[in-house]
Protein backbone atom coordinates (compact mmCIF):
# COMPACT_ATOMS: atom_id res chain seq x y z
CA UNK A 1 0.00 0.00 0.00
CA UNK A 2 2.93 2.34 0.65
CA UNK A 3 3.90 2.12 -3.01
CA UNK A 4 0.38 3.06 -4.10
CA UNK A 5 0.26 5.99 -1.70
CA UNK A 6 3.52 7.33 -3.08
CA UNK A 7 2.23 6.98 -6.64
CA UNK A 8 -1.02 8.62 -5.56
CA UNK A 9 0.86 11.64 -4.23
CA UNK A 10 2.92 11.89 -7.44
CA UNK A 11 -0.18 11.91 -9.61
CA UNK A 12 -2.27 14.23 -7.41
CA UNK A 13 -2.78 17.64 -9.05
CA UNK A 14 -5.26 20.50 -8.88
CA UNK A 15 -8.30 20.62 -11.13
CA UNK A 16 -6.91 23.72 -12.84
CA UNK A 17 -3.70 21.93 -13.70
CA UNK A 18 -5.65 18.91 -14.96
CA UNK A 19 -7.72 21.15 -17.22
CA UNK A 20 -4.48 22.48 -18.72
CA UNK A 21 -3.97 19.00 -20.24
CA UNK A 22 -6.71 19.81 -22.75
CA UNK A 23 -5.48 21.23 -26.04
CA UNK A 24 -7.32 22.97 -28.87
CA UNK A 25 -8.99 20.42 -31.15
CA UNK A 26 -9.18 17.77 -28.42
CA UNK A 27 -12.07 15.42 -27.71
CA UNK A 28 -12.83 15.32 -23.97
CA UNK A 29 -14.96 12.50 -22.57
CA UNK A 30 -16.80 12.98 -19.27
CA UNK A 31 -17.80 10.07 -17.07
CA UNK A 32 -21.27 8.62 -17.55
CA UNK A 33 -24.36 9.76 -15.63
CA UNK A 34 -23.50 10.51 -11.97
CA UNK A 35 -19.78 10.02 -12.63
CA UNK A 36 -19.62 13.25 -14.66
CA UNK A 37 -16.68 15.23 -13.21
CA UNK A 38 -17.46 18.46 -11.39
CA UNK A 39 -14.19 20.09 -10.33
CA UNK A 40 -12.50 19.25 -13.62
CA UNK A 41 -15.47 20.67 -15.55
CA UNK A 42 -15.37 23.90 -13.51
CA UNK A 43 -11.67 24.28 -14.27
CA UNK A 44 -12.13 23.49 -17.96
CA UNK A 45 -14.99 25.97 -18.17
CA UNK A 46 -12.61 28.73 -17.09
CA UNK A 47 -10.64 28.25 -20.28
CA UNK A 48 -13.27 29.76 -22.57
CA UNK A 49 -11.40 31.93 -25.08
CA UNK A 50 -8.08 30.13 -24.54
CA UNK A 51 -9.07 26.99 -26.45
CA UNK A 52 -10.61 26.39 -29.86
CA UNK A 53 -12.76 23.57 -31.24
CA UNK A 54 -12.79 21.38 -28.15
CA UNK A 55 -15.52 18.71 -28.20
CA UNK A 56 -16.82 17.59 -24.80
CA UNK A 57 -19.02 14.51 -24.61
CA UNK A 58 -21.10 13.09 -21.79
CA UNK A 59 -23.68 10.32 -21.34
CA UNK A 60 -26.96 11.18 -19.66
CA UNK A 61 -25.84 14.56 -18.32
CA UNK A 62 -26.94 15.34 -14.77
CA UNK A 63 -26.73 18.43 -12.56
CA UNK A 64 -24.81 20.59 -12.02
CA UNK A 65 -24.99 22.10 -15.51
CA UNK A 66 -21.60 21.59 -17.16
CA UNK A 67 -19.54 24.76 -17.01
CA UNK A 68 -18.35 24.14 -20.57
CA UNK A 69 -21.97 24.77 -21.59
CA UNK A 70 -22.86 27.50 -19.10
CA UNK A 71 -19.68 29.56 -19.56
CA UNK A 72 -19.60 29.31 -23.35
CA UNK A 73 -23.07 30.08 -24.79
CA UNK A 74 -21.47 31.38 -28.00
CA UNK A 75 -19.39 28.19 -28.31
CA UNK A 76 -16.13 30.05 -28.71
CA UNK A 77 -14.20 27.12 -27.27
CA UNK A 78 -16.49 24.16 -26.59
CA UNK A 79 -19.17 22.09 -28.28
CA UNK A 80 -21.05 19.66 -26.03
CA UNK A 81 -22.24 16.22 -27.15
CA UNK A 82 -24.24 13.55 -25.32
CA UNK A 83 -24.76 9.84 -25.95
CA UNK A 84 -28.09 9.85 -24.13
CA UNK A 85 -30.25 12.90 -23.58
CA UNK A 86 -31.62 13.85 -20.18
CA UNK A 87 -33.80 16.88 -19.41
CA UNK A 88 -30.61 18.90 -19.06
CA UNK A 89 -29.29 17.77 -22.45
CA UNK A 90 -32.68 18.50 -24.07
CA UNK A 91 -32.74 22.04 -22.77
CA UNK A 92 -29.18 22.66 -23.91
CA UNK A 93 -30.06 21.26 -27.33
CA UNK A 94 -33.06 23.61 -27.57
CA UNK A 95 -30.54 26.48 -27.40
CA UNK A 96 -28.15 24.80 -29.84
CA UNK A 97 -25.68 24.01 -27.06
CA UNK A 98 -25.76 20.20 -27.17
CA UNK A 99 -25.75 17.59 -29.92
CA UNK A 100 -26.98 14.00 -29.70
CA UNK A 101 -24.77 11.01 -30.60
CA UNK A 102 -26.97 8.02 -31.62
CA UNK A 103 -25.93 4.50 -30.68
CA UNK A 104 -27.19 1.17 -29.35
CA UNK A 105 -26.00 1.16 -25.78
CA UNK A 106 -24.33 -2.28 -25.72
CA UNK A 107 -22.05 -1.15 -28.54
CA UNK A 108 -20.43 1.52 -26.35
CA UNK A 109 -18.06 -0.98 -24.75
CA UNK A 110 -17.21 -2.47 -28.15
CA UNK A 111 -16.41 0.95 -29.58
CA UNK A 112 -14.38 1.99 -26.55
CA UNK A 113 -12.05 -1.00 -26.83
CA UNK A 114 -11.88 -1.15 -30.63
CA UNK A 115 -8.71 0.54 -31.97
CA UNK A 116 -10.48 1.18 -35.28
CA UNK A 117 -12.63 3.74 -33.45
CA UNK A 118 -9.89 5.27 -31.32
CA UNK A 119 -10.18 8.55 -33.22
CA UNK A 120 -13.81 8.78 -32.16
CA UNK A 121 -13.00 8.59 -28.47
CA UNK A 122 -11.17 10.73 -25.99
CA UNK A 123 -7.94 12.65 -26.04
CA UNK A 124 -8.69 13.45 -22.40
CA UNK A 125 -11.00 11.39 -20.18
CA UNK A 126 -12.17 12.35 -16.68
CA UNK A 127 -14.73 10.74 -14.38
CA UNK A 128 -15.68 10.75 -10.72
CA UNK A 129 -14.62 7.60 -8.87
CA UNK A 130 -14.65 6.27 -5.33
CA UNK A 131 -11.48 6.53 -3.19
CA UNK A 132 -8.58 4.20 -3.96
CA UNK A 133 -8.68 0.82 -2.24
CA UNK A 134 -5.79 -1.20 -0.80
CA UNK A 135 -5.14 -2.80 -4.20
CA UNK A 136 -4.64 0.59 -5.84
CA UNK A 137 -8.00 0.53 -7.64
CA UNK A 138 -10.57 3.28 -8.11
CA UNK A 139 -14.18 2.12 -8.51
CA UNK A 140 -16.49 3.67 -11.13
CA UNK A 141 -19.37 3.61 -8.67
CA UNK A 142 -22.72 4.56 -10.17
CA UNK A 143 -21.48 4.74 -13.76
CA UNK A 144 -19.58 1.68 -14.92
CA UNK A 145 -21.07 1.76 -18.44
CA UNK A 146 -18.12 2.15 -20.85
CA UNK A 147 -15.83 4.27 -18.65
CA UNK A 148 -12.93 1.82 -18.44
CA UNK A 149 -12.52 1.25 -22.16
CA UNK A 150 -12.42 4.97 -22.92
CA UNK A 151 -10.01 5.65 -20.05
CA UNK A 152 -7.55 3.02 -21.27
CA UNK A 153 -7.62 4.36 -24.82
CA UNK A 154 -7.36 8.06 -24.03
CA UNK A 155 -4.22 10.17 -24.33
CA UNK A 156 -4.70 11.48 -20.78
CA UNK A 157 -6.77 9.66 -18.13
CA UNK A 158 -7.83 11.64 -15.05
CA UNK A 159 -9.87 10.47 -12.06
CA UNK A 160 -11.77 12.84 -9.79
CA UNK A 161 -11.86 11.10 -6.42
CA UNK A 162 -15.04 11.71 -4.45
CA UNK A 163 -15.53 10.06 -1.02
CA UNK A 164 -19.31 10.31 -1.54
CA UNK A 165 -19.26 7.97 -4.56
CA UNK A 166 -20.48 4.47 -3.60
CA UNK A 167 -18.16 1.58 -4.28
CA UNK A 168 -20.16 -0.74 -6.53
CA UNK A 169 -18.72 -4.23 -6.63
CA UNK A 170 -18.30 -6.13 -9.91
CA UNK A 171 -18.97 -7.56 -12.27
CA UNK A 172 -16.75 -6.45 -15.07
CA UNK A 173 -14.87 -3.24 -15.83
CA UNK A 174 -15.94 -1.71 -12.51
CA UNK A 175 -12.50 -0.29 -11.69
CA UNK A 176 -9.37 1.36 -13.00
CA UNK A 177 -5.96 0.85 -11.39
CA UNK A 178 -3.68 3.70 -10.38
CA UNK A 179 -1.09 2.44 -12.89
CA UNK A 180 -3.67 2.94 -15.65
CA UNK A 181 -4.36 6.61 -14.97
CA UNK A 182 -2.24 9.72 -15.41
CA UNK A 183 -3.57 12.22 -12.87
CA UNK A 184 -5.74 12.43 -9.77
CA UNK A 185 -8.00 15.26 -8.62
CA UNK A 186 -9.56 15.25 -5.16
CA UNK A 187 -13.10 16.59 -4.62
CA UNK A 188 -15.95 16.29 -2.14
CA UNK A 189 -19.19 17.08 -3.96
CA UNK A 190 -22.66 15.63 -3.35
CA UNK A 191 -23.67 12.85 -5.75
CA UNK A 192 -26.62 13.56 -8.04
CA UNK A 193 -29.93 12.02 -6.94
CA UNK A 194 -33.25 11.79 -8.77
CA UNK A 195 -36.28 13.47 -7.19
CA UNK A 196 -39.15 11.17 -6.20
CA UNK A 197 -41.32 9.96 -9.05
CA UNK A 198 -44.81 11.52 -9.30
CA UNK A 199 -47.85 9.47 -8.32
CA UNK A 200 -49.13 7.20 -11.10
CA UNK A 201 -52.29 8.27 -12.92
CA UNK A 202 -55.17 5.94 -13.84
CA UNK A 203 -53.79 5.16 -17.30
CA UNK A 204 -50.35 4.25 -15.95
CA UNK A 205 -51.90 2.04 -13.26
CA UNK A 206 -53.96 0.14 -15.86
CA UNK A 207 -50.90 -0.37 -18.06
CA UNK A 208 -48.85 -1.61 -15.10
CA UNK A 209 -51.57 -4.10 -14.12
CA UNK A 210 -51.68 -5.56 -17.64
CA UNK A 211 -47.93 -6.16 -17.52
CA UNK A 212 -48.01 -7.53 -13.97
CA UNK A 213 -50.17 -10.43 -15.21
CA UNK A 214 -47.27 -11.49 -17.46
CA UNK A 215 -44.60 -11.57 -14.72
CA UNK A 216 -44.18 -14.90 -12.96
CA UNK A 217 -41.98 -16.49 -10.30
CA UNK A 218 -38.41 -16.69 -11.56
CA UNK A 219 -38.74 -13.92 -14.17
CA UNK A 220 -35.54 -11.97 -14.90
CA UNK A 221 -36.36 -8.26 -15.02
CA UNK A 222 -35.12 -5.29 -16.98
CA UNK A 223 -36.76 -2.02 -15.99
CA UNK A 224 -36.13 0.98 -18.21
CA UNK A 225 -35.82 4.62 -17.26
CA UNK A 226 -38.96 6.48 -16.21
CA UNK A 227 -42.04 6.47 -14.02
CA UNK A 228 -43.76 3.46 -15.60
CA UNK A 229 -40.98 0.88 -15.08
CA UNK A 230 -40.46 2.18 -11.54
CA UNK A 231 -44.22 1.88 -10.85
CA UNK A 232 -44.17 -1.75 -11.97
CA UNK A 233 -41.18 -2.39 -9.74
CA UNK A 234 -43.12 -1.04 -6.76
CA UNK A 235 -46.12 -3.25 -7.64
CA UNK A 236 -43.80 -6.25 -7.82
CA UNK A 237 -42.43 -5.38 -4.37
CA UNK A 238 -45.97 -5.49 -2.97
CA UNK A 239 -46.87 -8.74 -4.79
CA UNK A 240 -46.27 -12.35 -3.79
CA UNK A 241 -43.84 -13.05 -6.65
CA UNK A 242 -40.64 -14.85 -5.69
CA UNK A 243 -37.18 -15.76 -6.96
CA UNK A 244 -37.01 -12.86 -9.38
CA UNK A 245 -33.76 -11.88 -11.06
CA UNK A 246 -32.33 -8.59 -12.30
CA UNK A 247 -30.33 -7.95 -15.46
CA UNK A 248 -30.83 -4.31 -16.34
CA UNK A 249 -28.76 -1.45 -17.66
CA UNK A 250 -30.09 0.71 -14.80
CA UNK A 251 -30.48 -0.14 -11.13
CA UNK A 252 -33.45 1.90 -9.91
CA UNK A 253 -35.14 2.71 -6.59
CA UNK A 254 -37.91 0.12 -6.89
CA UNK A 255 -35.30 -2.65 -7.01
CA UNK A 256 -34.28 -1.83 -3.45
CA UNK A 257 -37.91 -2.24 -2.39
CA UNK A 258 -38.07 -5.58 -4.20
CA UNK A 259 -35.01 -6.73 -2.27
CA UNK A 260 -36.45 -5.54 1.03
CA UNK A 261 -39.68 -7.48 0.38
CA UNK A 262 -37.75 -10.63 -0.53
CA UNK A 263 -38.80 -10.72 -4.20
CA UNK A 264 -35.27 -10.84 -5.64
CA UNK A 265 -32.96 -13.80 -5.18
CA UNK A 266 -31.48 -14.22 -8.68
CA UNK A 267 -31.51 -17.95 -7.93
CA UNK A 268 -33.06 -18.91 -11.27
CA UNK A 269 -30.70 -16.95 -13.48
CA UNK A 270 -28.49 -18.96 -15.82
CA UNK A 271 -25.83 -16.23 -15.89
CA UNK A 272 -24.53 -14.31 -12.86
CA UNK A 273 -26.55 -16.48 -10.53
CA UNK A 274 -27.49 -14.87 -7.19
CA UNK A 275 -26.40 -11.41 -8.38
CA UNK A 276 -28.37 -8.45 -9.78
CA UNK A 277 -26.38 -7.18 -12.74
CA UNK A 278 -26.53 -3.56 -13.91
CA UNK A 279 -24.33 -0.95 -15.60
CA UNK A 280 -25.32 2.32 -13.93
CA UNK A 281 -27.66 3.68 -11.32
CA UNK A 282 -29.58 6.89 -10.87
CA UNK A 283 -31.93 7.16 -7.94
CA UNK A 284 -32.16 8.13 -4.30
CA UNK A 285 -29.43 8.22 -1.69
CA UNK A 286 -31.10 5.15 -0.16
CA UNK A 287 -30.45 3.24 -3.39
CA UNK A 288 -26.82 4.40 -3.48
CA UNK A 289 -26.36 3.29 0.11
CA UNK A 290 -27.83 -0.11 -0.79
CA UNK A 291 -25.39 -0.59 -3.67
CA UNK A 292 -22.28 0.43 -1.70
CA UNK A 293 -20.11 -2.65 -1.07
CA UNK A 294 -23.10 -4.94 -1.71
CA UNK A 295 -21.92 -8.33 -3.04
CA UNK A 296 -25.48 -9.26 -4.11
CA UNK A 297 -25.24 -6.67 -6.89
CA UNK A 298 -22.70 -6.65 -9.72
CA UNK A 299 -21.67 -3.52 -11.62
CA UNK A 300 -20.80 -4.41 -15.19
CA UNK A 301 -19.69 -2.94 -18.49
CA UNK A 302 -22.76 -2.20 -20.58
CA UNK A 303 -21.72 -4.84 -23.12
CA UNK A 304 -22.22 -7.52 -20.46
CA UNK A 305 -25.64 -6.28 -19.36
CA UNK A 306 -27.10 -5.19 -22.70
CA UNK A 307 -25.73 -7.37 -25.48
CA UNK A 308 -28.91 -9.10 -26.73
CA UNK A 309 -27.18 -12.49 -26.71
CA UNK A 310 -26.12 -11.96 -23.07
CA UNK A 311 -29.67 -10.98 -22.12
CA UNK A 312 -31.07 -14.09 -23.84
CA UNK A 313 -28.83 -16.43 -21.81
CA UNK A 314 -31.27 -16.03 -18.92
CA UNK A 315 -34.73 -17.60 -19.17
CA UNK A 316 -38.01 -15.73 -18.77
CA UNK A 317 -36.57 -12.25 -19.28
CA UNK A 318 -39.19 -9.51 -18.91
CA UNK A 319 -38.17 -6.19 -20.45
CA UNK A 320 -40.30 -3.10 -19.73
CA UNK A 321 -39.71 0.26 -21.43
CA UNK A 322 -41.58 3.47 -22.25
CA UNK A 323 -42.23 4.76 -25.75
CA UNK A 324 -43.39 8.13 -27.10
CA UNK A 325 -45.37 7.09 -30.17
CA UNK A 326 -46.06 4.21 -32.56
CA UNK A 327 -47.49 4.22 -36.06
CA UNK A 328 -49.90 1.80 -37.73
CA UNK A 329 -46.96 0.03 -39.36
CA UNK A 330 -45.79 -0.64 -35.75
CA UNK A 331 -42.64 1.46 -36.00
CA UNK A 332 -41.76 2.76 -32.54
CA UNK A 333 -40.29 6.14 -31.61
CA UNK A 334 -39.05 6.38 -28.04
CA UNK A 335 -36.56 9.20 -28.28
CA UNK A 336 -37.88 12.27 -30.08
CA UNK A 337 -40.92 14.49 -30.45
CA UNK A 338 -40.61 15.08 -34.16
CA UNK A 339 -37.24 16.74 -34.65
CA UNK A 340 -36.72 17.47 -30.95
CA UNK A 341 -34.41 14.93 -29.34
CA UNK A 342 -35.88 13.80 -26.01
CA UNK A 343 -33.67 10.91 -24.89
CA UNK A 344 -31.88 8.30 -27.01
CA UNK A 345 -32.03 4.71 -28.17
CA UNK A 346 -30.10 3.74 -25.07
CA UNK A 347 -30.61 0.06 -24.31
CA UNK A 348 -34.24 -0.19 -25.39
CA UNK A 349 -33.56 -2.03 -28.64
CA UNK A 350 -30.95 -4.21 -26.90
CA UNK A 351 -33.48 -5.52 -24.41
CA UNK A 352 -36.41 -5.77 -26.83
CA UNK A 353 -34.29 -8.15 -28.91
CA UNK A 354 -32.69 -9.92 -25.96
CA UNK A 355 -35.97 -10.58 -24.15
CA UNK A 356 -37.63 -12.05 -27.24
CA UNK A 357 -34.71 -14.46 -27.75
CA UNK A 358 -34.79 -15.50 -24.09
CA UNK A 359 -36.56 -18.81 -23.44
CA UNK A 360 -40.00 -17.74 -22.19
CA UNK A 361 -39.00 -14.07 -22.46
CA UNK A 362 -41.22 -11.11 -23.30
CA UNK A 363 -40.59 -7.45 -24.06
CA UNK A 364 -43.20 -4.78 -23.32
CA UNK A 365 -43.31 -1.30 -24.80
CA UNK A 366 -45.67 0.80 -22.71
CA UNK A 367 -47.37 4.15 -23.30
CA UNK A 368 -50.47 6.10 -22.36
CA UNK A 369 -52.66 6.33 -25.47
CA UNK A 370 -52.80 10.14 -25.54
CA UNK A 371 -50.96 13.27 -24.46
CA UNK A 372 -51.88 16.94 -24.25
CA UNK A 373 -49.91 19.72 -25.90
CA UNK A 374 -49.10 23.04 -24.23
CA UNK A 375 -52.52 24.39 -25.28
CA UNK A 376 -54.34 21.48 -23.66
CA UNK A 377 -55.28 19.77 -26.92
CA UNK A 378 -55.27 15.96 -26.79
CA UNK A 379 -53.28 13.91 -29.32
CA UNK A 380 -53.03 10.19 -29.96
CA UNK A 381 -49.69 8.45 -29.45
CA UNK A 382 -50.82 5.90 -32.03
CA UNK A 383 -50.50 7.62 -35.40
CA UNK A 384 -51.05 6.63 -39.04
CA UNK A 385 -47.37 7.38 -39.61
CA UNK A 386 -44.73 8.64 -37.20
CA UNK A 387 -44.57 12.40 -36.77
CA UNK A 388 -42.30 14.12 -39.32
CA UNK A 389 -38.76 13.88 -38.02
CA UNK A 390 -39.55 11.20 -35.43
CA UNK A 391 -36.77 8.67 -34.98
CA UNK A 392 -37.41 4.93 -35.33
CA UNK A 393 -36.04 3.49 -32.09
CA UNK A 394 -37.48 -0.01 -32.47
CA UNK A 395 -38.12 -1.31 -36.00
CA UNK A 396 -41.48 -2.93 -36.65
CA UNK A 397 -39.84 -6.31 -37.19
CA UNK A 398 -38.58 -6.37 -33.60
CA UNK A 399 -41.65 -5.14 -31.67
CA UNK A 400 -43.31 -7.77 -29.47
CA UNK A 401 -45.86 -6.63 -26.85
CA UNK A 402 -47.32 -3.12 -26.96
CA UNK A 403 -49.39 -1.88 -24.03
CA UNK A 404 -51.70 1.12 -23.51
CA UNK A 405 -54.40 1.66 -20.91
CA UNK A 406 -56.84 0.12 -23.42
CA UNK A 407 -55.12 -3.23 -23.66
CA UNK A 408 -52.07 -5.25 -24.59
CA UNK A 409 -51.29 -6.80 -27.98
CA UNK A 410 -48.48 -8.94 -29.35
CA UNK A 411 -47.45 -7.86 -32.84
CA UNK A 412 -45.08 -10.74 -33.53
CA UNK A 413 -46.12 -12.82 -36.57
CA UNK A 414 -48.92 -10.38 -37.49
CA UNK A 415 -49.35 -9.03 -41.01
CA UNK A 416 -49.37 -5.32 -41.79
CA UNK A 417 -53.17 -5.45 -41.68
CA UNK A 418 -53.13 -7.36 -38.40
CA UNK A 419 -50.78 -4.88 -36.78
CA UNK A 420 -52.90 -1.91 -37.82
CA UNK A 421 -56.04 -3.52 -36.41
CA UNK A 422 -54.37 -4.52 -33.15
CA UNK A 423 -53.02 -1.01 -32.59
CA UNK A 424 -56.33 0.67 -33.40
CA UNK A 425 -57.97 -1.59 -30.81
CA UNK A 426 -55.73 -0.22 -28.03
CA UNK A 427 -55.95 3.43 -29.16
CA UNK A 428 -58.06 5.97 -27.31
CA UNK A 429 -61.69 5.52 -28.49
CA UNK A 430 -61.87 9.16 -29.64
CA UNK A 431 -59.17 8.49 -32.26
CA UNK A 432 -60.12 5.03 -33.53
CA UNK A 433 -62.36 6.16 -36.40
CA UNK A 434 -59.70 8.52 -37.74
CA UNK A 435 -57.06 5.81 -37.47
CA UNK A 436 -59.32 3.35 -39.26
CA UNK A 437 -59.93 5.86 -42.07
CA UNK A 438 -56.19 6.49 -42.37
CA UNK A 439 -55.46 2.74 -42.45
CA UNK A 440 -57.89 2.32 -45.36
CA UNK A 441 -56.35 5.22 -47.26
CA UNK A 442 -52.89 3.74 -46.67
CA UNK A 443 -54.14 0.35 -47.95
CA UNK A 444 -53.25 -1.45 -44.72
CA UNK A 445 -56.85 -2.33 -43.94
CA UNK A 446 -59.41 -4.49 -45.75
CA UNK A 447 -62.64 -6.32 -45.14
CA UNK A 448 -60.58 -9.40 -44.22
CA UNK A 449 -59.07 -7.68 -41.20
CA UNK A 450 -61.21 -9.75 -38.86
CA UNK A 451 -58.86 -12.65 -39.59
CA UNK A 452 -56.68 -12.88 -36.43
CA UNK A 453 -53.30 -12.31 -38.07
Amino acid sequence: MTTYLEEYKRKLITADKAAKMVESGDFVEYGMFATKPIEFDIALGKRVGELEKVAVRGTGTVLPIPEVIKNDPEQKSFQYFSWYFTALDRKACDFGLAVHCPFNYHEATMLAYNPDFSGSWADVWCAQVSPMDSAGCFNFGLGNSHNRGIALNSRVAIVEVNPNMPRCLGGSDEYIHIDEIDYIIEANNPIFTIPSMPEANDAETKIANYIMEEIHDGSCLQLGIGAMPNLIGNLIADSDLKDLGIQSEMFCDSMVKMYEKGRITNSRKNKDKFKSTYSFSMGSQETYNFLHDNPRCASMAVYDTNLPAAVAVNDNVVSINNILEIDLFSQVCSESFGLRQISGTGGQLDFVEGAFHSKGGKSFLAFSSTFKDKDGKMHSRIKPMLSPGAIVTVPRTVVQYVVSEYGMVSLKSKSIWGRAEALINIAHPDFRDDLLKAAREMKIWSRTNHIPF
